[in-house]
């Protein structure tokens, strides 16, 4: 069992959020970030068996930002 799962957030191009996770064939997306979180928690329970289940998910959001001079 891993303790930990670590999901790379990123804002999709045609708008909303998308989870990837590092080490680990599981994706989502969802139109805002409190969505995308219950998206992730029904794709980890939906890919880990009830024993196999990580104690804790982390999100790393990125998001770029720009500014112009």
């Amino acid at each position: 069992m891993e303790k930990e799962l670590i999901f790379l957030v990123e804002e999709a191009s045609e708008g909303g959020y998308q989870a990837k996770a590092l080490g680990h064939g599981i994706f989502t997306e969802a139109d805002t970030l409190e969505e995308l979180k219950r998206m992730v928690l029904d794709a980890v329970q939906c890919h880990f068996g009830p024993d196999e289940m990580p104690r804790v998910i982390c999100l790393h959001v990125v998001r770029d930002e720009v500014i112009t001079v």
